[in-house]
Parts: structure tokens; C-alpha cells; sequence
């Protein structure tokens, strides 16, 4: 009688840290390498129009149009990178900042699939399953955009006007749905959340302030509450 002995393999502590830090190292390059291409590519066609062929409208006109944009997103700059990191981790966050579609593709996509394989976010697993759902949503985003260039203007128009009335509350379905994934794990959390949405909708908040109200106030309201909480359990 032949016995077959089945051996695996684990690999140590040790090997594993250093196996992920050469992942994060690839990313961080081709992540580098593929969001300058595209920042040289993006200003490559306006130099060209502009030196090129003669269309400069002007510095002041640039200018101008770069304060009235940055007055309300450039907070934004700031308060994404920071906000998304945890969920997306390294890669993710190169792959989401070089697609587009953050808040309303891939930041739902990796928090709902991190959900469904029970990943937390901030882990290894956590950031590979990020990783893995954003280029899934990129590869269908890109799919679907070429399909509508190519014939969606045909099909849109040709859609009833409540059809296309509707595609107005795509976006705040997907945030509503978000909320509601972790709202159900923290109830109070969610409602705080709500609260602090109606406030910088509602009260005297300036709109390039509101994104940061919600998210700042938010992680300062879910602190305090962890806080109380941990005092109560000591005491």
C-alpha cells in the first residue's frame, strides 16, 4: 500500500510582510507611472490648441475659470485621498484616482464587495478585494462607455422623458445605499451621518465646505461616541 502525503505550503509571518510590501512597491509604480501618462496626456491636446494652432483664450480667462472650479472642489483634493484611503488602500486608490468615478463606482464597489467576503477595511484582504472589485467596475465602466459613445446618445434619446427624468436620482441612490450598508452596523453612526448631511445641505455651510462637514464630522462624531462608550465599559 503506497500512503500519499499531502503537504501544503503557509507562508511564514515574515514572508507574507515582505510579499505585500513588493505588491505595495508595484503599485506605487505603475500607479505613478500610469497617472502622470495620463496627466501628460490630458494637458497634452489644450498646450496644442493653444501654442499650436493659436486658440489661447488668455491667462486671465484661464485663471478665472480655475478659481470659480477650485472654490468648490478644492477641498475635495484634500479630503478624498484622506477619507477613501482606509477602504481603498494603496492600490485601490490608484486604480479609483486614475478611473474616475470614486464616490459613485468604485468606492460602493469595494465596500460592497469587501462585505460580501467579510474583508475589513485597512487589511491586506481588505485592499485586495478593493483592488480586485474597482478594476472589475473599470473594466465594465470602460466597456459600457464605449458601448454609449458608440450608440448611447441614439438610445437615450429615444428613451420617455420619466425614463430619463429618473437617471437624476442614480447617484443619490447609490450614496443612500452606502449609507444603509453601514448604517445597519452602526445605527447611531448612520443617523449622525443624516444629521450632519441635512445640516450642510440646509444651514449656512458654504458648498465647497460640505463634503468636509459630513466626512470631518462624521469621524469626529463616530470618535467622540467610541470614546463615551469605551469610558462607560471602564468605569
Amino acid at each position: 500500500m503506497v500512503v500519499l502525503e499531502r503537504h501544503t505550503t503557509v507562508a511564514s509571518p515574515a514572508k507574507s510582510e515582505e510579499n505585500f510590501a513588493a505588491f505595495h512597491s508595484q503599485a506605487h509604480f505603475w500607479g505613478r507611472l500610469t497617472i502622470w501618462g495620463v496627466i501628460i496626456c490630458t494637458i497634452a491636446l489644450p498646450l496644442y490648441l493653444s501654442f499650436g494652432l493659436g486658440y489661447h483664450p488668455g491667462w486671465s480667462v484661464i485663471l478665472t475659470g480655475f478659481l470659480s472650479y477650485g472654490s468648490v472642489v478644492a477641498i475635495i483634493w484634500f479630503v478624498e485621498p484622506i477619507s477613501y484611503y482606509p477602504i481603498l488602500g494603496v492600490s485601490g486608490t490608484y486604480l479609483a484616482f486614475l478611473t474616475g468615478n470614486i464616490g459613485n463606482m468604485c468606492l460602493p464597489s469595494a465596500s460592497i464587495a469587501q462585505s460580501i467576503v467579510k474583508a475589513e477595511p485597512g487589511t491586506r484582504k481588505g485592499e485586495v478585494t478593493a483592488t480586485l472589485a474597482i478594476s472589475a467596475a473599470s473594466i465594465v465602466n470602460t466597456t459600457m462607455l464605449i458601448a454609449v459613445i458608440l450608440g448611447g446618445s441614439y438610445l437615450i434619446n429615444a428613451l420617455p422623458e420619466s425614463i430619463r427624468a429618473s437617471f437624476s436620482f442614480v447617484l443619490p441612490a447609490i450614496f443612500g445605499g452606502v449609507l444603509a450598508q453601514f448604517a445597519l452596523k452602526k445605527p447611531v453612526w448612520g443617523i449622525g451621518a443624516i444629521g450632519l448631511g441635512i445640516f450642510a445641505a440646509l444651514g449656512p455651510v458654504p458648498q465647497s465646505f460640505q463634503t468636509f462637514i459630513c466626512i470631518a464630522g462624521t469621524v469626529i462624531f463616530a470618535v467622540i461616541l467610541e470614546k463615551m462608550k469605551a469610558s462607560e465599559q471602564t468605569s
